[in-house]
């Protein structure tokens, strides 16, 4: 009889696990979300600026449902897009970024990258995530230049390791960006200084790794956007985030927090690599981040 309660039990937990493998995989990694958030950070009396922040996409050729979704964001009719990186799953899928883009390039946007800009992803351990100094393992090569002249071409701006001010939503935006801390790729000594001077004032990096954004905030940055994290991917009801694969804490892996002076949104983005294709209790997501007035 006992024999017969532990068979049933490895067989009821086999078959959560399944199920929960199922869901992950099938259902909340296409579980496609808006965030929306506040950040206060406008003069007083200021009318709104509507902010659109995408990240990760991760895009694989023939993800029609993912390309469709990011094209009905059009519809939101943004102020300014920030592109935060990780465009790219497959060394194919410059026009499928294009296809999901192009219906947002009618409005203002600038993008940063991230190293699955420049490498293909590769098969990993999960567990090696929890190891921080863990050595990278670079993928193929990817089409970054011709990502980059799509975006360009689109009338966005590229701030990997620049600054630009732009108008957005009829107020003077002033932005910096980095190119991917993750991989070193960050030069911040070419943007360093205080923000330009602007109506308001918008950091961008693809890792949110400390070393960028307190630079960022020391220079006045009143906003602060990354991805990366995925939000955790794999993510404990109740707990959140088991890893960052960053410096940053595991709090703040994604969603608006406090950075110091500044503000920090980090986007949980919208894919995951193809070689680890599930998400748990963290759907991927698009953001809107609507600047409101301080006051």
């Amino acid at each position: 009889m006992r024999k017969r309660s532990v068979i049933t039990a490895a067989g009821l937990i086999a078959a959560t696990g399944a199920a929960t493998l199922a869901y992950a995989s099938l259902i909340e990694r296409n579980r496609f979300t808006l965030r929306r958030f506040d950040v206060p950070i406008l003069a007083p009396d200021s009318e709104p600026l509507r902010v659109l922040q995408i990240s990760d996409l991760h895009l694989t050729p023939g993800q029609h449902r993912k390309i469709d979704w990011v094209g009905s964001l059009a519809a939101l009719d943004p102020d300014l897009v920030l592109l935060t990186g990780d465009n790219l799953g497959h060394a194919e899928s410059v026009p499928s970024v294009a296809a999901a883009l192009e219906p947002l390039f009618d409005f203002p946007g600038v993008f940063v990258f991230g190293s699955n800009d420049y490498y293909g992803p590769t098969p990993k351990n999960p567990f090696t995530y929890f190891n921080p100094n863990r050595e990278h393992r670079y993928g193929n090569d990817l089409p970054t230049e011709d990502l980059r002249s799509m975006l360009v071409e689109g009338g966005w701006v590229d701030l990997n390791n620049a600054r630009t001010t732009l108008t957005a939503g009829g107020r003077t935006v002033g932005l910096g960006g980095v190119d991917d801390p993750h991989f070193d790729l960050d030069d911040y000594d070419l943007i360093a200084g205080p923000a330009p001077e602007a109506d308001v004032t918008i950091g961008l990096t693809h890792s949110p790794e400390p070393r960028v954004l307190d630079q960022m905030a020391s220079d006045g940055y009143q906003l602060l956007v990354a991805g990366h994290t995925h939000g955790g991917q794999v993510c404990v009801p109740g707990y959140g985030a088991l890893v960052t694969n960053c410096g940053i804490d595991r709090r703040r892996a994604k969603g608006l927090n406090r950075y110091g002076e500044a503000w920090l949104h980090v986007s949980a983005g919208l894919g995951t690599s193809p070689y680890a294709p599930v998400r748990f209790a963290c759907p991927p997501e698009a953001s809107v981040l609507t600047l409101v007035s301080a006051g």
